[in-house]
């Protein structure tokens, strides 16, 4: 059965068989290669952009620049957890502290509700640029959370094999 909306040119399919449900946020891996932390509660900052340079050439008779690609470029993630004994995340950045920065593969792995991994967003040379401890306030009962912002060259987002 198909009906129209009313609207030019636009139909849908009432009787279709399936149906694509979008993906809960709240389902998700980091894995850090060499760095055993794990069960961080966000994941913050995914993201890609293309650097826009504006160029016109001096004999242009036109007053209007192109637009031409430039540098990518990728924003820091920020990762977030509750503070345990685990101190990986806290030694992994103090070596940059002295002089030793480890730069390392990620994986972020979203998952379904049945746990199959459903998108992973890959991050090379990546490396922790900045530390939060948590806020410690008197008559708080939050979760102590430490935050990591981890800096990039690279992402690559792809779908499971």
């Amino acid at each position: 059965m198909v009906r129209s909306d009313g609207a030019a040119g636009m139909e849908f399919d009432c009787m279709s068989p399936t149906r694509t449900d979008p993906y809960l946020a709240g389902n998700f891996l980091v894995s850090i290669d060499n760095v055993t932390a794990s069960a961080f509660s966000e994941v913050l900052g995914l993201e890609a952009a293309i650097e826009v340079v504006d160029y016109r050439a001096g004999n242009s008779p036109e007053q209007l620049a192109q637009k031409l690609p430039g540098l990518n470029r990728t924003p820091n993630i920020t990762l977030k957890r509750g503070i345990t004994k685990d101190l990986s995340l806290w030694t992994w950045f103090s070596g940059g502290l002295t002089g030793n920065v480890l730069r390392t593969s990620m994986t972020i792995t979203l998952k379904d509700q049945a746990e199959n991994p459903v998108y992973i967003w890959k991050l090379t040379n990546a490396w922790p640029c900045r530390y939060s401890g948590p806020a410690l306030i008197a008559n708080s009962s939050d979760v102590a959370i430490e935050t990591l912002e981890i800096c990039y060259e690279g992402l690559e987002v792809m779908l499971p094999a």
